[in-house]
Protein backbone atom coordinates (compact mmCIF):
# COMPACT_ATOMS: atom_id res chain seq x y z
CA UNK A 1 0.00 0.00 0.00
CA UNK A 2 1.39 3.40 -0.92
CA UNK A 3 2.17 5.78 1.90
CA UNK A 4 0.43 9.12 2.39
CA UNK A 5 3.63 10.80 1.23
CA UNK A 6 2.96 9.61 -2.30
CA UNK A 7 0.01 11.99 -2.40
CA UNK A 8 1.67 15.37 -2.68
CA UNK A 9 0.58 18.99 -2.73
CA UNK A 10 -3.13 19.68 -2.63
CA UNK A 11 -3.99 16.02 -3.14
CA UNK A 12 -2.24 15.25 0.14
CA UNK A 13 -4.05 18.14 1.80
CA UNK A 14 -7.52 17.05 0.71
CA UNK A 15 -7.17 13.26 0.34
CA UNK A 16 -4.48 12.55 2.93
CA UNK A 17 -7.06 12.35 5.75
CA UNK A 18 -8.84 9.59 3.80
CA UNK A 19 -5.78 7.37 4.23
CA UNK A 20 -6.35 7.42 7.99
CA UNK A 21 -9.99 6.38 7.76
CA UNK A 22 -10.95 2.88 8.96
CA UNK A 23 -11.97 1.79 5.45
CA UNK A 24 -8.48 2.61 4.12
CA UNK A 25 -6.82 0.85 7.02
CA UNK A 26 -8.91 -2.24 6.21
CA UNK A 27 -7.92 -1.92 2.55
CA UNK A 28 -4.25 -1.71 3.52
CA UNK A 29 -4.62 -4.92 5.56
CA UNK A 30 -6.40 -6.62 2.65
CA UNK A 31 -3.58 -5.73 0.24
CA UNK A 32 -0.91 -6.85 2.70
CA UNK A 33 -2.69 -10.18 3.16
CA UNK A 34 -3.03 -10.69 -0.60
CA UNK A 35 0.69 -10.10 -1.07
CA UNK A 36 1.52 -12.38 1.87
CA UNK A 37 -0.54 -15.08 0.14
CA UNK A 38 1.80 -14.79 -2.86
CA UNK A 39 -0.63 -13.01 -5.15
CA UNK A 40 0.66 -10.58 -7.77
CA UNK A 41 -1.05 -7.19 -7.59
CA UNK A 42 -1.17 -4.58 -10.33
CA UNK A 43 -0.08 -1.86 -10.63
CA UNK A 44 3.11 -2.08 -8.52
CA UNK A 45 2.88 -0.21 -5.21
CA UNK A 46 4.79 2.93 -6.25
CA UNK A 47 2.44 3.39 -9.23
CA UNK A 48 -0.90 3.03 -7.43
CA UNK A 49 -1.31 6.81 -7.05
CA UNK A 50 0.22 7.67 -10.43
CA UNK A 51 -2.88 9.57 -11.59
CA UNK A 52 -2.48 12.02 -8.71
CA UNK A 53 1.30 12.28 -9.16
CA UNK A 54 1.01 13.25 -12.84
CA UNK A 55 -2.00 15.56 -12.47
CA UNK A 56 -1.83 17.94 -9.50
CA UNK A 57 -5.24 19.04 -8.26
CA UNK A 58 -4.77 22.65 -9.39
CA UNK A 59 -3.95 21.42 -12.93
CA UNK A 60 -7.05 19.24 -13.43
CA UNK A 61 -8.91 20.18 -16.62
CA UNK A 62 -10.48 16.86 -17.63
CA UNK A 63 -11.41 13.75 -15.64
CA UNK A 64 -11.70 10.37 -17.36
CA UNK A 65 -13.07 7.66 -15.07
CA UNK A 66 -12.23 4.00 -15.54
CA UNK A 67 -13.33 1.09 -13.40
CA UNK A 68 -10.47 -1.38 -12.84
CA UNK A 69 -6.76 -1.50 -13.66
CA UNK A 70 -5.69 -3.90 -16.41
CA UNK A 71 -4.83 -7.29 -14.92
CA UNK A 72 -2.14 -8.50 -17.36
CA UNK A 73 1.62 -8.23 -16.82
CA UNK A 74 3.17 -4.90 -17.75
CA UNK A 75 -0.12 -3.19 -18.51
CA UNK A 76 -1.38 -1.17 -15.54
CA UNK A 77 0.66 1.76 -14.27
CA UNK A 78 -1.91 3.78 -12.35
CA UNK A 79 -3.58 5.71 -15.20
CA UNK A 80 -6.96 4.46 -16.40
CA UNK A 81 -7.07 3.05 -19.96
CA UNK A 82 -3.27 3.53 -20.24
CA UNK A 83 -0.61 0.85 -20.68
CA UNK A 84 3.16 0.98 -20.33
CA UNK A 85 5.34 1.66 -23.39
CA UNK A 86 5.73 -1.30 -25.70
CA UNK A 87 2.54 -3.03 -24.55
CA UNK A 88 -0.16 -3.83 -27.11
CA UNK A 89 -2.96 -1.26 -27.06
CA UNK A 90 -6.07 -2.82 -25.40
CA UNK A 91 -9.37 -2.92 -27.34
CA UNK A 92 -11.11 -0.09 -25.45
CA UNK A 93 -8.14 2.20 -25.98
CA UNK A 94 -8.02 1.28 -29.67
CA UNK A 95 -11.60 2.55 -29.90
CA UNK A 96 -10.77 5.72 -27.94
CA UNK A 97 -8.01 6.42 -30.45
CA UNK A 98 -10.38 5.77 -33.38
CA UNK A 99 -12.84 8.32 -32.00
CA UNK A 100 -10.06 10.89 -31.49
CA UNK A 101 -8.90 10.41 -35.08
CA UNK A 102 -12.37 10.91 -36.54
CA UNK A 103 -13.35 13.64 -34.08
CA UNK A 104 -10.37 15.97 -34.39
CA UNK A 105 -8.67 14.66 -37.52
CA UNK A 106 -5.32 13.56 -36.13
CA UNK A 107 -3.48 10.27 -36.51
CA UNK A 108 -2.36 8.45 -33.37
CA UNK A 109 1.12 6.95 -33.10
CA UNK A 110 0.00 3.57 -31.75
CA UNK A 111 1.48 4.09 -28.28
CA UNK A 112 -1.00 3.25 -25.54
CA UNK A 113 0.81 5.26 -22.88
CA UNK A 114 -1.42 8.16 -21.85
CA UNK A 115 1.08 9.93 -19.59
CA UNK A 116 1.20 12.99 -21.93
CA UNK A 117 -2.53 13.48 -21.30
CA UNK A 118 -2.07 13.22 -17.53
CA UNK A 119 0.76 15.74 -17.64
CA UNK A 120 -1.55 18.21 -19.42
CA UNK A 121 -4.26 18.02 -16.78
CA UNK A 122 -6.29 14.91 -17.66
CA UNK A 123 -6.94 13.01 -14.41
CA UNK A 124 -7.01 9.35 -15.49
CA UNK A 125 -8.74 7.89 -12.46
CA UNK A 126 -9.83 4.30 -11.94
CA UNK A 127 -12.60 3.68 -9.42
CA UNK A 128 -10.61 0.70 -8.08
CA UNK A 129 -6.88 1.34 -7.94
CA UNK A 130 -5.52 -2.23 -7.69
CA UNK A 131 -6.29 -5.70 -9.05
CA UNK A 132 -4.96 -9.25 -8.73
CA UNK A 133 -3.16 -10.60 -11.78
CA UNK A 134 -5.51 -12.39 -14.20
CA UNK A 135 -8.50 -11.78 -11.91
CA UNK A 136 -10.60 -8.88 -13.19
CA UNK A 137 -12.57 -7.00 -10.56
CA UNK A 138 -10.88 -8.86 -7.72
CA UNK A 139 -10.30 -5.75 -5.59
CA UNK A 140 -13.70 -4.17 -6.01
CA UNK A 141 -15.72 -3.38 -2.88
CA UNK A 142 -12.60 -3.37 -0.68
CA UNK A 143 -12.59 0.39 -0.11
CA UNK A 144 -11.03 1.85 -3.24
CA UNK A 145 -14.39 3.06 -4.55
CA UNK A 146 -14.87 5.18 -1.44
CA UNK A 147 -11.42 6.70 -1.96
CA UNK A 148 -11.95 7.47 -5.66
CA UNK A 149 -15.36 8.95 -4.89
CA UNK A 150 -13.62 11.24 -2.40
CA UNK A 151 -11.21 12.29 -5.17
CA UNK A 152 -14.13 13.14 -7.47
CA UNK A 153 -15.72 15.21 -4.70
CA UNK A 154 -12.45 17.08 -4.17
CA UNK A 155 -12.24 17.98 -7.88
CA UNK A 156 -15.91 18.97 -7.88
CA UNK A 157 -15.46 21.26 -4.86
CA UNK A 158 -11.96 22.70 -5.34
CA UNK A 159 -11.83 23.14 -9.14
CA UNK A 160 -14.05 24.91 -11.65
CA UNK A 161 -14.65 24.40 -15.35
CA UNK A 162 -13.55 20.76 -15.41
CA UNK A 163 -14.79 18.37 -18.11
CA UNK A 164 -15.88 14.96 -16.80
CA UNK A 165 -15.93 12.22 -19.46
CA UNK A 166 -18.16 9.45 -18.13
CA UNK A 167 -18.22 6.39 -20.38
CA UNK A 168 -20.49 3.47 -19.58
CA UNK A 169 -23.15 3.03 -16.92
CA UNK A 170 -20.69 2.58 -14.04
CA UNK A 171 -18.94 5.90 -14.66
CA UNK A 172 -22.20 7.70 -15.43
CA UNK A 173 -23.47 7.03 -11.89
CA UNK A 174 -20.78 9.44 -10.68
CA UNK A 175 -22.55 12.34 -12.41
CA UNK A 176 -24.74 12.67 -9.32
CA UNK A 177 -21.64 13.84 -7.38
CA UNK A 178 -20.78 16.61 -9.84
CA UNK A 179 -22.09 20.18 -9.83
CA UNK A 180 -23.06 20.66 -13.45
CA UNK A 181 -23.43 24.41 -12.95
CA UNK A 182 -19.65 24.74 -12.57
CA UNK A 183 -18.42 21.73 -14.60
CA UNK A 184 -19.23 20.02 -17.92
CA UNK A 185 -20.35 16.38 -17.79
CA UNK A 186 -20.25 14.42 -21.05
CA UNK A 187 -21.61 10.88 -21.14
CA UNK A 188 -21.41 8.09 -23.72
CA UNK A 189 -21.46 4.29 -23.89
CA UNK A 190 -18.24 2.58 -22.85
CA UNK A 191 -15.54 2.38 -25.57
CA UNK A 192 -15.22 -1.38 -25.18
CA UNK A 193 -15.89 -3.40 -28.37
CA UNK A 194 -19.10 -4.65 -26.71
CA UNK A 195 -20.69 -1.21 -26.53
CA UNK A 196 -18.68 1.31 -28.59
CA UNK A 197 -21.03 1.10 -31.56
CA UNK A 198 -23.98 2.14 -29.40
CA UNK A 199 -22.85 5.77 -29.37
CA UNK A 200 -19.27 6.04 -28.20
CA UNK A 201 -18.24 6.37 -31.82
CA UNK A 202 -19.42 9.80 -32.90
CA UNK A 203 -19.69 11.23 -29.37
CA UNK A 204 -17.06 13.88 -30.23
CA UNK A 205 -16.09 14.20 -26.58
CA UNK A 206 -12.53 15.26 -27.35
CA UNK A 207 -13.44 18.27 -29.50
CA UNK A 208 -16.30 19.15 -27.13
CA UNK A 209 -13.94 19.05 -24.15
CA UNK A 210 -11.46 21.35 -25.87
CA UNK A 211 -14.17 23.79 -26.98
CA UNK A 212 -15.37 24.03 -23.38
CA UNK A 213 -11.85 24.50 -22.02
CA UNK A 214 -11.19 27.29 -24.50
CA UNK A 215 -14.47 28.96 -23.53
CA UNK A 216 -13.22 28.86 -19.91
CA UNK A 217 -10.00 30.59 -20.98
CA UNK A 218 -7.97 27.41 -20.51
CA UNK A 219 -5.56 25.86 -22.98
CA UNK A 220 -7.03 22.83 -24.78
CA UNK A 221 -5.67 19.28 -24.46
CA UNK A 222 -3.39 18.02 -27.20
CA UNK A 223 -4.96 14.58 -27.58
CA UNK A 224 -2.55 13.40 -30.26
CA UNK A 225 -0.03 10.82 -29.06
Amino acid sequence: MSKAGELSGQWAEYLGPQLQQPYMQQLKTFLQNEKAAGKTIFPPGPQIFNAFAHTPLQNVKVVILGQDPYHGPGQAHGLCFSVLPGIKVPPSLVNIFKEIETDIGVSMSGSGTLTPWADQGVLLLNATLTVEQANAGSHQKQGWEEFSDAAIRVVNEQCSGVVFLLWGSYAQKKAAMINQQKHLVLTAPHPSPLSSYRGFFGCKHFSKANAYLKAQGKSPINWQL
